[in-house]
């Protein structure tokens, strides 16, 4: 048996103990542990490791000293032991949960604004690329990432991944071409897997990547099923299905940073049905002990966002020019947090979802964020290698990923850490304000592509407002004075500029 002797709180405790390799270790054993601190208790279940180990992962909410116990059918006997649990080290705050209703806080109580990214499948690229990818990701300022846990097939994904999920081989892959590709499904024939035999250096790597997004406070929004697939993994059974849900719950539960897609565009996996997706989920509930936030991603229908089990609404815009406008509609409708996971692609490819201009997906993220909701980042410019961030990260080459930490100074200098829509706001601006609090302190109004000169404003007779005019493209801020009663704020007749109105203490 082998463990630590301290772990950080919200960090990842690990016990590693040898059992049975005889049979199907994957599916013929058990294994579960127990961990009690003076402040919880958590049953977690572990999973087969290859060559003959078997963990147990555990995540400590508490600090403190803890004692465990491991048992089951992998082994005849009892492994159990102690450890210490030691203070957060800076920058870990612990797993992010819904906060107010409509927003998001880590576990420390600090504000989460979850503004991401895609990138399907950058973990399942060379080294030097995800390399490549970290660094930009450092840069961006980017809080959350989507990614797949299984490969992609698709327009610019047609070469193998770095490595696959099971055991087994896969269909000829020289074959395909950009006019052929889509004529190859899940019912390809030529792959050869054994679905109750995980390859476990796959998921080790997927791991390594956790960690490594971890380190940079960027959470990890796992999708943990797709249709975009040759190899037939969008294909398996009810029974196969679980034996991944659970595997895969098992090893990705305790990492903090780890967020749940139960699927990417799940109404295109046309063999799934309701119930389906109704059984993952209440695998996620019943498995993860720590009740990670949960979703799952439309390409057109939504999913039912009222059900109980999702956590915060994870949408794709269903219209090519209505999308951060309708948050206000999704929050009034759902009672939930709104992400935007796709509101297009900035890039110049062929799909209408991936060509629009770096200033039209700055004015999403602000018209989304100004409505109280989180806008999502996407990149799909042309390379000669088909090398695209959408899904192989790499380099970022747009222009909205700049302005992305200008957008989070902006957020975090709320009071109360959170917008929501403007209940009286013209019909010709979108305004936010604080969602909690005492009303009339602060103001957030957005311009979107209008240009005004001026805008005029009227409160009260007496209260007096610090005014500033924020160009959202250009990342400046511009102090106009303090104002009481009726009073315009100049503009310089532009598009994407904002005011922002402050009560002055």
């Amino acid at each position: 048996m082998q463990y630590p002797a301290s772990v950080e709180k919200w960090g990842l405790f690990e016990v590693a103990c040898e059992g049975f390799q005889n049979g199907n270790p994957f599916t013929d054993y058990t294994i579960q542990g127990r961990f009690e601190g003076a402040d919880e208790q958590i049953i977690a279940t572990g999973f087969y490791n290859g060559n003959g180990v078997y963990k147990v992962r555990f995540m400590p909410s508490y600090e403190g000293e803890y004692h465990f116990r491991i048992s089951g059918s992998f082994s005849p006997n009892v492994f159990e032991g102690d450890f210490t649990v030691t203070a957060p080290q800076e920058g870990n705050h612990g797993p992010v949960h819904v906060q107010d209703t409509y927003h998001f806080a880590y576990a420390d109580g600090t504000p989460c604004y979850p503004i991401g990214t895609t990138c399907y499948v950058w973990e399942l690229q060379s080294d030097e690329r995800i390399q490549q990818t970290l660094k930009s990701l450092k840069r961006s300022g980017f809080q959350k990432i989507r990614f797949c846990i299984f490969p992609k097939h698709y327009d610019y994904n047609l070469h193998e991944p770095r490595s696959y999920p099971y055991e087994g081989t896969s269909m000829d892959s020289s074959v395909l071409t950009k006019e052929n590709f889509s004529e190859y499904t899940g019912k390809t024939e030529g792959n050869h897997w054994d679905f109750t035999r995980f390859h476990v250096p796959h998921f080790e790597h997927i791991e390594s990547c956790i960690l490594a997004l971890q380190r940079l406070g960027i959470e990890a929004d796992l999708i943990v099923m797709h249709p975009y697939d040759r190899w037939g993994f969008s294909q398996m059974n009810r029974a196969q299905d679980e034996l991944y849900w659970r595997y895969v719950i098992a090893r990705f539960s305790a990492y903090r940073n780890v967020w749940w897609s139960l699927a990417n565009e799940y109404d295109l996996m046309k063999h799934k049905t309701e119930e389906d997706w109704e059984f993952y989920a209440s695998l996620l509930c019943e498995c993860d002990p720590y009740q990670h936030l949960r979703s799952i991603h439309n390409c057109f229908p939504f999913y039912d966002h009222t059900r109980p089990w999702i956590t915060h609404c994870s949408i794709q815009r269903q219209d090519a020019y209505k999308t951060a406008e309708l948050v206000n509609e999704w929050r009034a409708a759902y009672h939930k947090p709104v992400v935007l996971d796709e509101i297009a692609y900035e890039g110049d490819i062929q799909h209408g979802w991936g060509n629009i201009t770096g200033e039209e997906m700055v004015r999403r993220f602000w018209e989304g964020a100004c409505r109280g909701g989180y806008p999502g980042h996407g990149e799909t410019y042309l390379s000669p290698d088909d090398v695209l961030w959408w899904s192989h990260g790499g380099i970022l080459k747009g222009e909205s990923w700049k302005r992305v930490n200008f957008l989070l100074q902006i957020l975090r200098e709320v009071p109360g850490g959170y917008l929501k829509p403007y209940e009286r706001a013209a019909w010709d601006e979108v305004c936010g304000v604080p969602e909690t609090g005492e009303p009339g302190k602060f103001y957030l109004y957005y311009y979107s592509f209008m240009r005004p000169s001026f805008r005029e404003f009227y409160f009260d007779d007496s209260t007096r407002y610090q005014v500033e005019v924020i160009d959202t493209w250009n990342m400046t801020i511009e102090p106009q004075g303090i104002f009481c009663g009726k009073f315009k704020a100049m503009l310089p007749a532009r598009p994407f500029m904002a005011v922002r109105i402050q009560k002055v203490k």
